[in-house]
């Protein structure tokens, strides 16, 4: 099969290589899946820079979404699958062999119907981006009639946050740089945007709520944006953060949050609860269904210039989502 790879750690221009390798196959309880598309995440960018330790094997295919059709199907599992539409998770998690290739195999569970409302190239950015927003959402229960904050809310995760959210009853404010992003925002459905940059974000946020403050964040930053979270979260809220790259040791002043029952919940999507994944796939394909749910792509790549994808991932500059077209 086709597929792209590194053998070390490094710049992808210098480490990626695409080439023919052999194609996998169906063990008990595992489904192939035969790729039409695979997202990039900086995940997937920041491991192949050696993020993860150590190489465990000697050859890595990256990337752990994708989107395609079922081709095989194992022991234990229903012949029925077979010929299903699905995106998948945890591709490349734990395993050499990830979703920048014609075919992957991986646990049934991993394989979760696309409804015929989404084609393949927006399946592919379901994974870490939709069950990352679901989880920071939904882990602590219902939001309905609540304000959320989103912060970076044009950002494969915020955006998804964006529309789950409302899709789940909330009242949404958003945070962005710039135009585009801001427009973004509102695009997912955002009630208010606000530029971070030119705005004193909290008070406008305080403003918005008429002083009341937000009830959750969805937080894409939290050592760098915790001046800002600890003014506006109420009492009882939760920030829930899956990042924390510009200040990953953040120091926090314990009484003030105590007194408040501050609540900081860390979501790190490879190894949330199973029952956390069920729970966020049935969701994500329900919002689907219902219209709710949408992942435009930004840049298409095809999987010869694989490389190339993952230097628009890391460029930042891509407002949006960064896909590998398999084909």
């Amino acid at each position: 099969m086709r597929a792209g790879w590194y053998e070390k750690y490094g710049p992808a221009r210098e480490v990626i290589r695409v080439g023919e390798i052999e194609a996998p196959q169906a063990g008990p309880g595992e489904v192939r899946v035969r790729l039409h598309a695979s997202g990039v995440n900086p995940s997937d960018v920041k491991a192949r820079m050696g993020s993860r330790g150590p190489m465990r094997w000697p050859r890595v295919v990256p990337h752990s979404d994708g989107a395609g059709v079922i081709d095989q199907a194992g022991p234990r599992v229903e012949e029925a699958r077979l010929g299903e539409r699905v995106w998948v998770f945890n591709g490349q998690w734990e395993r050499p062999l990830g979703t920048a290739a014609e075919y992957i195999v991986l646990p049934a569970s991993q394989a979760v119907p696309l409804p015929e409302a989404m084609g393949f190239e927006e399946g592919a950015c379901l994974g870490i981006p939709a069950m990352t927003a679901h989880r920071a959402l939904f882990a602590d229960g219902p939001i309905r009639d609540q304000w959320v904050l989103v912060t970076g809310g044009a950002g494969a995760v915020g955006f998804c946050a964006v529309q789950l959210a409302k899709w789940g009853g909330a009242s949404v404010i958003a945070t962005a740089s710039g135009e585009e992003k801001l427009a973004r925002a509102r695009a997912g459905g955002a009630d208010h945007a606000v530029n971070y940059r030119e705005e004193d974000a909290a008070a406008r946020v305080m403003e918005i709520t008429r002083g009341e403050g937000v009830d959750r964040v969805v937080e894409v930053d939290f050592g760098e944006n915790f001046p800002v979270t600890q003014k506006v979260l109420k009492k009882n809220g939760t920030v829930a953060g899956y990042a924390s790259s510009r200040a990953p040791e953040p120091v926090l002043p314990w009484y003030p949050l105590m007194q408040r029952n501050f609540h900081l919940r860390m979501v790190h999507v490879y190894s949330m609860p199973e029952e956390a994944k069920r729970q966020a796939c049935r969701d994500i394909v329900r919002a689907i269904e219902q219209g709710a749910l949408s992942l435009p792509v930004a840049a298409r790549y095809p999987l010869e210039d694989l490389a190339g994808a993952h230097e628009a991932q890391e460029s930042g500059g891509v407002v949006g989502n960064v896909v590998v077209e398999i084909g």
